[in-house]
């Protein structure tokens, strides 16, 4: 009998044979409106007052170190504090969102929070890249405003253009002003700022930044498909709206355009502050099929070597022989993520603490 994931990488490879670069985005199931849709928007400092964390926890929190977050850390502190909201973003081949869903489903494998994924509306795992970008940065501002915590985007293929021209709107270099987007409504507010969760002030969309964002096999061919045309010649210059992005490039990859040894896959640059990394996996790896790692946090063996994996192991770390492809990619993922949920956590809560003491 031939498994689910076999029958789903063959279904993949059928479909990216016959459909090839010019079939469009997946649907979307029907938004389920809930009645927190309409919900009147936080007030100054409602998001910090309203956090329900004990003093320890709280503690906990702040004496991780970000860098050495370890799978007790994740499971005994960070399961029990607040975590940013992931927005995955798919390719744009039918039915390639399989893969993304995938590595969603490999993120709360390894301990993160299911509903800090999926989409509130719709219950979707990850957005196409055929949606509007400055909608994206508008969800963005939706979410930090009743979440205190900045959002972290992976990008797949075209789905990792989108992601970069996500920052372009922030920076207010494509659309410009932004209006909020509610996704539970699915449409957008009338209004263009938001109130700071943290400082209690009104802010514009444009100007927002996220935490970490990461790519891969992102440009080649699909930029020659006019949704992407904006992004040619920005795609490798990458605004200050994001504290840390990561590319990532396969040693071989013919959609991606990237060929052994080519190191400009992987040479993207900042225009502000932005941490800027670049990581080039094997050339056995599949452009599509990279993100496919579910299986990967079921693994004994292959969970403990991706929990101990640090980004400093980028290009020498050698990943348990049977592990198989998207490993590399998969572990550096998960670090960063473990990451930047810990920044963002700590950032929250040193704001609720300096609200309070404010207040006494």
């Amino acid at each position: 009998m031939i498994s689910r994931h076999r029958l789903r990488r063959l279904a993949l490879a059928a479909a990216v044979a016959v459909v090839a670069l010019a079939g469009g985005g997946c649907a979307t199931q029907p938004v389920a409106v809930h009645d927190a849709a309409i919900a009147t928007r936080p007030t100054a400092h409602s998001v910090l007052r309203s956090m329900a964390i004990d003093r320890s926890l709280e503690d906990r929190i702040l004496a991780l170190d970000p860098e050495q977050v370890t799978a007790d850390d994740v499971r005994d502190t960070l399961a029990k504090a607040p975590a940013p909201r992931i927005i995955l973003l798919h390719g744009g081949i039918y039915p390639v969102h399989l893969m993304m869903e995938s590595a969603g489903r490999f993120l709360t494998g390894m301990g993160y929070p299911e509903e800090r994924i999926r989409h509130p509306g719709d219950g979707r795992w990850s957005h196409s890249p055929y949606e509007d970008s400055a909608q994206i940065a508008g969800l963005i501002a939706w979410y930090y405003e009743r979440d205190g915590l900045r959002p972290m985007l992976i990008g797949h293929s075209q789905g990792g253009i989108q992601a970069i021209k996500v920052l372009y709107e922030l920076a207010g270099r494509l659309d410009n002003p932004i209006r909020v987007w509610n996704p539970l409504l699915d449409d957008a507010e009338e209004r263009t700022s938001i109130l700071d969760p943290l400082t209690g002030t009104e802010r514009s969309v444009v100007g927002l930044t996220v935490s970490y964002v990461s790519v891969v096999g992102a440009g080649g061919a699909a930029l020659l498909l006019p949704n992407q045309w904006s992004m040619i010649g920005k795609l490798r210059t990458i605004p200050d709206a994001v504290d840390e992005f990561t590319a990532f490039a396969i040693g071989l990859d013919f959609v991606a355009w990237t060929l052994p040894g080519d190191q400009e896959a992987v040479n993207f640059r900042r225009d502000g502050n932005t941490l800027v990394r670049g990581v080039m996996l094997p050339a056995w790896y599949n452009h599509v099929f990279v993100p496919d790692t579910e299986g990967l946090a079921k693994d004994p063996a292959t969970r403990v070597w991706i929990d101990a994996y640090r980004a400093a192991d980028a290009g020498v770390a050698t990943p348990p022989a049977d592990a198989g492809a998207g490993v590399l990619w998969a572990a550096d993922v998960w670090y960063s993520v473990k990451k930047h949920w810990t920044i963002e956590a700590q950032r929250l809560i040193r704001a609720r603490r300096a609200v309070a003491d404010r207040l006494k």
